[in-house]
């Protein structure tokens, strides 16, 4: 079905490119808001000059999410017409919250930016408030739609399978709810905090040793240190949740075929022709980690035709991805933290500072990782047990074309971002002068 590949391959791409802008829009705002508050408690004009330069950088990304947010929604009309005009009704709430959402935060973000030198500087912080809040806010409304697609609830189906009852309520309030908005928004402080704190490090190694650049990566990198654990924590919920609620999910995450009691937990490996290979085996861990039980019984892929089944290789090679991103960025955290407690300084190994550069990138792929794993995991439905995306995609010929201008757009889209980002930089003066933005913005 090349129709339907394409529109999977189109809605894979605008969702891919758009997750990790959004995590800017939620977790960047409070990066700045700290560098700006720890200007006014200290009065040290070093945190004033990173939350200038930050909000320049905020302003741009902020407006190329609002771009590539809108396509997605563009999408879910135009690819999936079947699937939004059966049960537009019951999550359409979620969506609507979320535009209130937006444009809150848009209007602040223009007060905030226009805001420097023209509002007093505690109403000024206030001014950013709102953006950190509304921020939040939209990633927990939108993710809301997306548990609900796994544990679809609010409506019932009559005898012609046509939606009655509908309670957008119950749907926005699904159980998949809490751990996955929690899930995603912590995911979104370490991508922004990983990601700003790289820009520093880079500096760090080309030998910018100066207090602005310490500052610049000690605040965003502590943001995303203190998260990691907890979403370590909260990866372990989601993974009992799903022990309970989609066992066949579960089953494609460990490649597990068969039901048995005491499963055991296979770390690391890759998934090939219908076994593990490498890996390492844990007896009866999987099932003491989904029921704190090591008898505990763990339901297979052999519970499911064929053809319910999702695409194992793909699932459990992405989820591994993500959990050995998770673990190496707790252990970065730990160094850290423990150098922090011992001098209240960063570490100074070389060696720190490149795995910094590499966190940058590594959490974004961690969350496209994890975006695999809950995505590809749901097939072949795209509500749960109730519409397979089969059965939702558009009969509109040629949405192939669609997806070759989406690739030229987000190309175009990417160089812009790139460009204007380095051009603020350029444009700025050195870190000596910290009454305006600096050059280091051009490493971004």
């Amino acid at each position: 079905m090349p129709d339907l590949l394409a529109a999977r391959s189109q809605m894979a791409l605008s969702l891919g490119w758009h997750i990790v802008l959004a995590c800017f829009g939620v977790g960047f705002p409070l990066i700045v808001l700290l560098a700006e508050w720890r200007f006014l408690r200290t009065g040290d004009a070093v945190y004033s000059a990173l939350a200038r330069a930050w909000t320049k950088a905020l302003g741009v990304l902020f407006a190329v999410g609002a771009v590539s947010g809108t396509i997605l929604s563009f999408e879910l009309g135009i690819l999936w017409p079947r699937f939004m005009g059966r049960f537009g009704e019951v999550i359409g709430l979620p969506f609507a919250m979320e535009g209130i959402a937006f444009f809150v935060e848009a209007i602040f973000v223009g007060l905030y930016l226009y805001g420097w030198d023209r509002l007093p500087p505690r109403v000024h912080l206030l001014t950013g408030v709102p953006i950190v809040v509304a921020g939040v806010a939209s990633a927990w409304f939108v993710v809301t739609a997306n548990a609900w697609m796994n544990q679809p609830t609010g409506f019932k189906l009559d005898a012609a399978g046509k939606v009655v009852d509908p309670d957008p309520w119950a749907a926005m309030l699904n159980p998949a709810t809490p751990v996955q908005t929690t899930h995603m928004i912590l995911a979104a402080f370490m991508v922004a905090g990983f990601g700003v704190a790289a820009v520093y490090a880079t500096g760090w190694l080309r030998g910018r040793r100066d207090r602005y650049h310490r500052l610049g990566f000690v605040v965003p990198f502590t943001v995303a240190a203190v998260v990691t654990p907890v979403q370590i924590g909260v990866g372990d919920w989601a993974a009992r949740f799903l022990a309970e609620r989609q066992p066949v999910k579960l089953a494609a995450l460990e490649g597990l075929h068969e039901t048995e009691r005491g499963a055991p937990l296979t770390i690391g490996g890759i998934y090939l022709d219908g076994k593990v290979h490498y890996g390492l085996e844990v007896p009866k861990g999987l099932s003491l980690l989904a029921h704190h039980d090591p008898n505990a019984l763990i339901h297979g892929l052999d519970e499911v035709p064929p053809d319910e089944r999702p695409p194992v290789a793909v699932v459990r090679n992405a989820f591994q991805v993500m959990v050995a991103i998770g673990f190496g960025l707790l252990g970065l955290a730990a160094w850290f933290g423990l150098s922090w407690w011992r001098r209240r300084e960063p570490p100074a190994s070389r060696w720190f500072f490149r795995a910094a550069v590499v966190a940058g990138f590594a959490a974004p792929v961690a969350l496209e990782a994890g975006w695999i794993v809950t995505e590809v995991g749901r097939q072949p439905w795209i509500v749960w047990r109730v519409m397979r995306v089969s059965e939702a995609v558009t009969t509109a010929p040629n949405i192939r074309i669609g997806l070759y201008l989406l690739f030229v757009v987000y190309a175009l889209l990417t160089w812009g971002t790139i460009f204007v980002l380095r051009s603020l930089g350029g444009s700025g003066v050195s870190p000596e002068n910290t009454a305006s933005a600096p050059q280091e913005l051009s490493q971004s």
